[in-house]
């Protein structure tokens, strides 16, 4: 009996695409920051995580019954051009685009209040 030849796994190292686009622990750290300061101030109240074989989704929502708030993509296609991470809003619109997460989720992050 002969053995089988190991199945190459297409990962980062072997310079294939990955099957499924997926958000690091890094970034779901930062994103996740975000979200618990909002629920805290409650603003919203409910997400949901999406993998795609191009795109991987975080979905903010006010309510649970609604569409989301706002959306938190990553294309890796796009790393090289306009950046891959991207914050879309409840009507479609791309509100900011970059290679940096933290710098675009700060179009959705309160902004700091004078306290006296």
């Amino acid at each position: 009996m002969t053995a089988l030849p190991p199945i190459p796994f297409p990962g980062p190292a072997s310079g294939a695409s990955p099957a499924q686009v997926a958000f690091h622990r890094t970034e779901l750290n930062v994103i996740l920051g975000l979200y618990g300061r909002m629920v805290a101030a409650g603003e919203w109240r409910d997400y949901g995580i999406s993998h795609g074989r191009d795109v991987a989704v975080f979905a903010i929502f006010r309510r649970t019954s609604e569409n989301p708030l706002y959306r938190v993509e990553k294309r890796p296609a796009l790393r090289h051009r306009q950046g891959q991470y991207a914050v879309i809003g409840a009507e479609g619109q791309v509100l900011r685009r970059g290679h940096d997460l933290d710098q675009v989720l700060r179009v959705i992050a309160p902004k700091p209040k004078l306290v006296d």
